[in-house]
């Protein structure tokens, strides 16, 4: 047991961290405990027993109202954030599928924490650093205004601006002459200047507005916006920069901002009666991203809880094709490939995902799945998540097949290594369930990895393809830009910095038969078994960090200036010290995959 369980934790953060003797020292404290599907681990409020950690099956966390919180499955841990505080349950915690726990009591856990540093980092970045009001306190401008507003000049009509507000739905209009604000038009003013003084609707803005109002620049925090608009008692505060407009934060922003948050968005789609209140609650991901960055989320975490909602998504639109559909006649999973299948999804997501039907399947029953396939398929293309460009999707019948079907393929691919093969075996050994029947990936992937890292030939071809993304290092320490197009001068973060990290990985984890999929916990795992030495592993994290930090911090960027994100980095839009960060970054990886090529060929 407690081999199993040395080896269990060496797969999980932050437990793989620390150092194994001072680890050996907490391994019989930890106590086992399983639990049914539906069955309740603890109820808000409750004395809890410790710090719960899954070893298989999947977990429910929903606050004191019943909001889900989140969806856990194995090497997640939970309840820390009310041990560390009264040692009362801050959520529920319910089983949604059949599930074994490890639980580290309270005072172990506690030990650990004041023991052992990256436990102690760990767990405190798990918790909220400070309380949400605190978030928008200190959130930029930028970050909370509406951008565009509504604005007409100083000759408009009062029934011209009324008629403007009613049409945008909002509250207030900006007077503006050419781009300078000179006054502002709320609704209350059009109650009290206009209609209780009985003025005429032909009366012109410039007469009731409030001229040269309150402004804050772009650059001010919402702690600024509080002040002033409780301090004066009003709801509309304008951004502007020289005067200029540049945007209009309102009581409305304020609110909308609390209430943003991946559990809302989760919760909204689980609620959702069809296709288009799902894709309301997805309109919204690219503000939590917004949001999440400008509160200096780390990137595990933002591409996490971004890829929870699409998870969500996914599982609301197979419960509606089979309320449409009727029951599935064989049981089948749903299985997602790619970012999603890593949990790194961004701002930028096409749908890459497969269906694994049970062996029982005919094919008579082969048009229920196609019609399965297609309604979720649209479903997601609906939400923000297109179809895939290369047809990795359910609907293709080559990814809708049994289980016997699957093993044929990887068994192919690592017998045959040719090109398609390599391409193919790349985006599938990323696979992830998302819904349906689990028994069906588990019994598909525990023989592959094996077959797959006996291969030596296969693994050597897979790194060969894996060197064929290489970071964009120029000479004279510069970046090798992309040369012509509308790219011209940029660097792809995607394809020569996030892919080739994500290419390592998956060579780690074919190699050591890892069954994390998600990027950084592959890393983490290959640096706890050995696979890569500790410093190699902890400079590829870090460096993967950098490339993945500012890769979410551009597409927020180019979200808050009204443009659709991109992986499209220009390097001269960083500082020197943006510049020599991420250019040592790439160095990094550059030299890892060096040594794996080299390593190959001795």
């Amino acid at each position: 047991m407690t081999q199993d369980l040395a080896a269990f934790l060496a797969s999980v953060h932050p437990y793989n961290a620390i150092d194994a003797a001072a680890l050996d020292n907490f391994l019989p404290a930890f106590r086992t405990r399983s639990y049914a599907a539906g069955a309740a681990i603890y109820d808000f409020g409750e004395p809890l027993e410790g710090l719960y950690l899954i070893r298989s099956g999947a977990v429910e966390i929903t606050d004191e109202a019943g909001n889900t919180v989140s969806l856990l499955s194995a090497r997640n841990s939970f309840g820390e954030r009310g041990l560390t505080r009264d040692g009362l349950a801050a959520t529920t915690a319910r089983a949604t599928e059949d599930t074994d726990l490890l639980v580290l009591p309270k005072a172990d856990f506690l030990r650990l924490i004041e023991t052992q540093p990256p436990a102690a980092r760990f767990f405190d970045r798990s918790r909220p650093a400070r309380p949400a009001r605190a978030e928008l306190a200190t959130s930029r401008i930028d970050t909370l205004m509406t951008r565009d507003p509504l604005t007409c000049g100083p000759d408009a009509t009062v029934q011209e601006a009324a008629q403007a507000m009613r049409a945008a739905r909002v509250s207030s209009i900006c007077v503006t002459e050419g781009a300078r604000l000179t006054g502002i038009i709320t609704l209350r003013d059009l109650g009290n200047k206009v209609v209780a003084e009985g003025r005429d609707a032909g009366t012109r803005v410039s007469a009731v507005m409030t001229p040269d109002p309150m402004t804050l620049p772009p650059g001010a925090v919402g702690s600024d916006v509080l002040h002033q608009m409780m301090e004066h008692r009003i709801g509309h505060v304008p951004v502007t920069e020289g005067g200029t407009l540049l945007g209009i934060v309102t009581q409305t922003d304020l609110t909308r901002f609390q209430a943003l948050s991946s559990g809302h968005l989760i919760r909204d789609i689980a609620g959702a009666e069809d296709v288009d209140g799902m894709a309301a609650a997805t309109a919204r991901i690219p503000a939590l991203l917004v949001q999440l960055a400008a509160a200096a989320t780390r990137h595990e975490i933002t591409t996490r809880l971004i890829t929870d909602i699409a998870d969500a998504v996914t599982r609301r639109l197979l419960k509606l094709a089979e309320e449409t559909l009727g029951a599935p006649p064989v049981p089948y999973l749903w299985a997602a490939c790619g970012s999603q299948g890593r949990q790194d999804q961004t701002g930028v997501s096409d749908q890459d995902n497969c269906l694994i039907l049970s062996d029982e399947a005919t094919d008579a029953h082969m048009g229920y799945f196609a019609d399965l396939a297609r309604f979720v398929s649209d479903g997601l293309n609906a939400c923000g998540y297109v179809y895939c460009p290369g047809d990795m999707m359910a609907t293709n019948p080559r990814w809708c097949q049994p289980l016997r079907v699957w093993r044929g393929y990887f068994d192919g691919w690592i017998r045959t290594p040719s090109p398609e093969a390599q391409m193919l075996a790349s985006v599938m050994f990323d696979l992830r369930p998302i819904g349906g029947t689990r028994a069906l990936f588990d019994a598909l992937q525990s023989g592959t990895l094996e077959k797959a890292s006996k291969n030596s030939i296969f693994v050597n071809h897979m790194i060969n393809n894996s060197l064929t993304h290489t970071p964009p290092l120029g000479l004279l320490r510069g970046f090798a830009t992309i040369r012509s197009g509308e790219h011209r001068n940029t660097v792809d973060l995607k394809h020569n910095g996030v892919v080739p990290v994500t290419d390592l990985a998956r060579i780690y984890a074919l190699r050591g038969q890892l069954r994390p999929v998600n990027t950084r916990a592959r890393i983490e795992a290959a640096r706890a078994a050995g696979l890569v030495s500790a410093s190699g592993g902890q400079d590829l994290l870090d460096a993967y960090d950098v490339i993945a930090e500012t890769r979410l911090q551009h597409q927020a960027a180019r979200i808050k200036a009204g443009e659709a994100p991109d992986n499209f980095l220009a390097p001269s839009t960083l500082s020197d010290f943006e510049r020599a960060h991420l250019r040592n970054a790439f160095v990094v990886v550059k030299s890892l995959q060096s040594a794996l090529g080299h390593a190959r060929r001795t």
